[in-house]
C-alpha cells in the first residue's frame, strides 16, 4: 500500500462514518415525524372524548390544552343504563359481545393452524407440499366474494335440484355463525406463517426427540409449542386486531340479532337519528381503540421476531 493510500484511508473511513451517522439521524427524525403525524388523529379523538358537547361543536379539540375543561360526562353517558341514543343499556353489553366474538375467533384459528403447520412441516406424507400450496393459494380469495355463499350455506344449505348436499346449518345470527367465518378466513395466512416458522426449527432437535421415543403429540406439545411462541403471538396480534375492528363480517352474519351485535355495529347508533349525540362517538370509539392497544403493547416484544421468522424462510 502506498503512502498516499495510507493517508487517505482514515479520511475515507471518517467520511463513511459521518455519512452513516447522518443517515441514522435523518432516519430517526423521519420516523419521529411519521409517528407524530400518525398519532395526531388519535390524540384529537382522546381529547375530544373529555370535552363538553357545546365546546365540541364550537371549537377545535386543541382548545382543551389551551383552556383545560375536562368532563367525564361522555364516558358516563355511554356506560349508563339509561337510554343513550337508542341504546338503553349503554355500550357495555356490546363491549362484552365484542370480547365473546373476538377471543374464540383468535383461539380457534391459532389452534387449528398450529397443528396443521406442524403436520405439514414435519409429518411428511404424499401430497403434503401440494396441500400446503393449495392452502397458501386460498389467500387470494377475497372475503367479500365468500360472504354471500357462506351466508346461504348457513341459512339454507346446499342443494342440487331436489337433492340436499349439505343441510342448513342454522348458525347465522349466533356467535358460532361469526366464529366460523373468521376462523376460515384466518387459516390460510396463519398456516403459512406458522409453517414457515415451525419448519425452520432445528432438525436435530426433532430427530433427538424421535430417538427418545417421543410421539408427534409429545414433540408438538413439549418442543414445538414453546419454541413457536413468537410466531403465535405475532399472528395473535394480527387476528385480534382484524376481528375486533371488523364490521363487514359481523354485519353479514349477525342477521340483525340484537343480542350478539359487537360494539362496532352500534357505534353509528350512538350519534342519534339527527346526529344530536355524535360527541358520544369519541368516547366510545376511544374504548374500541384502547383494547387493541393493550393487546399490541402486551405482545409487541414477540411481534417483529415472530413476523420475520414466519414470513422469511
Amino acid at each position: 500500500m502506498s503512502l498516499l493510500t495510507r493517508n487517505k484511508a482514515p479520511k475515507i473511513a471518517e467520511h463513511n462514518a459521518g455519512r452513516k451517522l447522518f443517515g441514522s439521524r435523518a432516519a430517526t427524525i423521519i420516523v419521529w415525524i411519521i409517528a407524530i403525524v400518525w398519532t395526531i388523529p388519535t390524540l384529537g379523538l382522546f381529547a375530544t372524548s373529555f370535552r363538553p358537547k357545546i365546546e365540541i361543536s364550537e371549537t377545535g379539540w386543541w382548545n382543551l390544552f389551551l383552556h383545560p375543561h375536562f368532563t367525564f360526562a361522555n364516558y358516563s353517558a355511554i356506560f349508563s343504563t339509561s337510554t343513550v341514543s337508542g341504546i338503553p343499556n349503554g355500550i357495555m353489553p356490546y363491549v362484552i359481545n365484542s370480547f365473546v366474538i373476538t377471543i374464540p375467533a383468535v383461539i380457534f384459528p391459532i389452534t387449528i393452524a398450529t397443528m396443521a403447520a406442524y403436520c405439514l412441516a414435519w409429518v411428511k406424507f404424499r401430497g403434503s407440499d401440494l396441500v400446503f400450496y393449495g392452502i397458501f393459494a386460498m389467500q387470494i380469495v377475497p372475503i367479500q366474494v365468500a360472504l354471500v355463499p357462506l351466508l346461504n350455506l348457513f341459512t339454507g344449505g346446499v342443494h342440487i335440484g331436489s337433492v340436499t348436499v349439505v343441510p342448513a346449518l342454522h348458525i347465522a345470527g349466533k356467535f358460532l355463525g361469526i366464529w366460523v367465518p373468521h376462523t376460515m378466513f384466518a387459516l390460510p395466512l396463519a398456516i403459512y406463517l406458522l409453517h414457515n416458522f415451525i419448519s425452520s426449527l432445528p432438525r436435530d432437535l426433532m430427530e433427538a426427540a424421535n430417538v427418545d421415543g417421543a410421539s408427534h403429540f409429545t414433540v408438538f406439545r413439549r418442543i414445538v409449542l414453546p419454541l413457536s411462541v413468537p410466531a403465535i403471538a405475532a399472528f395473535t396480534i394480527f387476528q385480534f386486531l382484524w376481528v375486533w375492528n371488523d364490521l363487514l363480517v359481523a354485519l353479514t352474519f349477525t342477521g340483525g340479532t340484537e343480542g350478539i351485535d359487537p360494539l362496532n355495529n352500534k357505534l353509528a347508533g350512538l350519534a342519534g337519528t339527527w346526529g344530536s349525540h355524535w360527541e358520544l362517538l369519541t368516547s366510545s370509539a376511544f374504548i374500541t381503540i384502547l383494547v387493541p392497544l393493550i393487546v399490541f403493547f402486551s405482545l409487541q416484544r414477540y411481534f417483529v421476531r415472530g413476523l420475520l421468522s414466519g414470513s422469511v424462510k
